[in-house]
């Protein structure tokens, strides 16, 4: 197994979330810990995590669990800006009967009333037998579209409930992961040469990708398959709106890589640069203003290519960035709603 002992309380409280697993989440982090959430939670310190996240969700799925699909941990190579750390990486779904509201800062989540599902990217970073540092992205927007909620434009890819890899070895990974590594990092620099420095074919996508590859992005977004899926329900739309995205090593942005065996994550909050200059792009205008991505990423690779890659962006941020309050105009969207509990009966006939 691949789990981090700093991590196993943590992961064992939340298969099943009951009040008790408070104890296991606060001992897990430091109190001072910084934990970077996703929008519109902000950055809380360890011994806030439980109440400002946790607790909401709980209520609003008393049945709650947390499933891991892929679990990685190691250290940042140590040639890197604050190389040397030690990371752990988890991929899942938290699921649960959504039978009441899930309240956000005063905004409310209908309740869905079913098995509800809403996939995870976390990262912590440990020092001894803590988390003294995470970044968390929780998906959402997946939820929100569940509910029937979701006031943004839809989105062009599929939308399904992500699945684990399809090896289901996710959490067992092992081994050295450098060539892992180097192939996606490889990628990335080619896949930032379009359109700057040529058409599509200085990507060199067929060098990298498996032909039957899944990209599994955010709600809003959505899962593509193969070159093609990848290409027209993500790529062609968002280099469209921003052609000059850039990722990390820009001095002031910071990613944090590891790998194990046929894996690799990154982590960075944020990890990329861009301009809206266009349209195009999830249906946000072309603001003409710089933002900035957290985006929290998985791949892994399959005879020599990548054969699955697992994202997810901070939508959310990203659209308050552009002056969009999407949890707000979700509240506007729900004014002719019952968003009260549900009380399910336990059936008869």
């Amino acid at each position: 197994m691949t789990a981090h002992p700093a991590l196993i309380p943590y992961q064992t409280a939340l298969n099943c979330v009951t009040q008790d697993a408070r104890a296991a989440v606060d001992g897990t982090f430091a109190p001072d810990a910084q934990i970077h959430l996703c929008h519109p939670f902000g950055t809380v310190a360890g011994n806030a995590l439980w109440d400002t996240a946790f607790a909401p969700l709980l209520a609003a799925m008393p049945d709650l669990e947390r499933r891991d699909m892929i679990v990685l941990n190691g250290t940042t190579p140590a040639d890197h800006k604050e190389g040397g750390q030690t990371w752990v990486g988890c991929m899942g779904n938290y699921m649960g009967t959504m039978v009441a509201p899930w309240t956000i800062q005063g905004h409310h989540i209908p309740p869905t009333g079913h098995l509800t599902h809403m996939r995870y990217h976390e990262f912590f970073r440990v020092d001894g037998d803590q988390v003294v540092e995470a970044q968390i992205i929780w998906d959402i927007p997946e939820l929100m579209m569940q509910a029937g909620a979701w006031p943004m434009v839809p989105q062009l890819g599929k939308y399904l409930c992500t699945p684990a890899p399809m090896t289901q070895d996710g959490l067992t990974a092992s081994g050295d992961g450098q060539a892992t590594m180097d192939h996606v990092i490889a990628m990335l620099t080619d896949l930032c040469k379009h359109p700057a420095q040529g058409g599509p074919e200085v990507m060199n996508l067929e060098t990298y990708w498996h032909d039957r590859f899944n990209w599994y992005g955010p709600a809003g977004i959505g899962t593509g398959r193969g070159i093609a899926g990848f290409r027209n329900w993500h790529q062609i739309p968002f280099l469209r709106a921003m052609p000059d995205r850039k990722l990390d090593a820009m001095g002031d942005l910071m990613s944090h890589w590891f790998a194990q065996g046929d894996y690799v994550c990154e982590t960075g909050w944020p990890n990329m640069r861009l301009t809206l200059t266009d349209d195009g792009w999830m249906g946000i205008a072309p603001a003409g203003r710089e933002v900035l991505l957290r985006s929290l990423d998985f791949w892994r690779m399959d005879g020599g290519k990548i054969r699955e890659n697992w994202v997810l962006v901070d939508l959310l941020d990203l659209y308050a960035q552009c002056g969009v309050d999407v949890l707000a105009r979700m509240s506007d969207f729900n004014k002719a709603r019952n968003i009260g509990p549900i009380s399910l009966p336990e059936g008869q006939f």
